[in-house]
């Protein structure tokens, strides 16, 4: 199960009491006609997951999560010590759209068709290029070409190769239940809401102080809506929403793109 932490949120009803005051009758007038009676606040929702164990639950929204068509995702985690927030739609055809933010830096990305765009401001490029190793002169002279432009690159360009599972939701969903252990030794917490949808609350806690908490949909299919991680060194909030909702790529315009092979060889997307 994806590694996160979460507390629950408590859920407040607030209960609406309605009272009529006694009416009190007057000769010859007509007898005061009955109050109507106040209808019963309706009754809970009976809990989908009545009877079953919290490792049995995330059993069932690990295999739920894994046949969307689609998502999406938005939250922040911590990559190599560093915040990066994130917050893109994703399908089982390769095509997503959405974008980041690291060190202070922003970018666009775009993938369809097996061609991914990026557009990104120029101090996610220097942050980015900067941790590839890329010399000064180099990254100057790259983020003159890029400015107000987007970075187009072809599946298969050398040097792109960790760009193959960004928009891949299979291979992503794939990875989801693979640590047997992250699945086990779950417990249930109390139900709260994500955007408004109950859910359960399956929390593990592991040694060294870090703990994990994932939100599963009580309504409709039981799916992901929210982990989180809090302790260890990847601490971090994901929420997933927007599941097998259409997910819209617009291709930019040819003259707003520069072909990452046109540019210096070596230069890393």
């Amino acid at each position: 199960m994806a590694s996160t932490t979460l507390r629950a949120a408590t859920v407040v009803c607030t209960a609406l009491i309605a009272g009529a005051a006694p009416v009190a009758p007057a000769a010859p007038a007509a007898p005061v006609p009955p109050v109507a009676a106040v209808p019963a606040a309706p009754s809970p929702s009976p809990d989908p997951f009545k009877g079953l164990t919290a490792d049995q639950i995330g059993a069932r929204a690990v295999t739920a999560t894994q046949s969307a068509t689609s998502l999406r995702m938005t939250g922040r985690v911590v990559s190599g010590g560093q915040p990066l927030d994130v917050d893109f739609s994703v399908n089982d055809k390769s095509e997503c759209t959405g974008a980041i933010r690291l060190q202070g830096g922003a970018a666009e990305l775009r993938q369809t068709g097996r061609v991914t765009y990026m557009k990104g401001d120029e101090a996610f490029w220097r942050a980015s290029m900067t941790s590839q190793g890329m010399p000064p002169a180099q990254i100057d002279a790259t983020i003159e070409l890029l400015k107000g432009r987007w970075l187009k690159i072809p599946q298969g360009q050398p040097g792109t190769e960790g760009l193959s599972g960004v928009c891949d939701l299979k291979a992503l969903l794939a990875d989801l239940g693979k640590d047997k252990e992250d699945r086990t030794g779950l417990v249930r917490g109390r139900d709260g809401e994500v955007n408004g949808t109950p859910v359960a609350t399956l929390i593990k806690k592991k040694p060294g102080g870090e703990t994990t908490t994932v939100s599963v949909s009580e309504r409709g299919k039981p799916y992901i809506l929210k982990t989180v991680k809090k302790g260890g060194s990847e601490p971090g909030s994901v929420t997933l929403s927007d599941y097998d909702k259409p997910v819209k790529v617009v291709v930019p315009p040819a003259d707003e793109t520069v072909d990452l092979s046109k540019l210096d060889p070596g230069t890393p997307a």
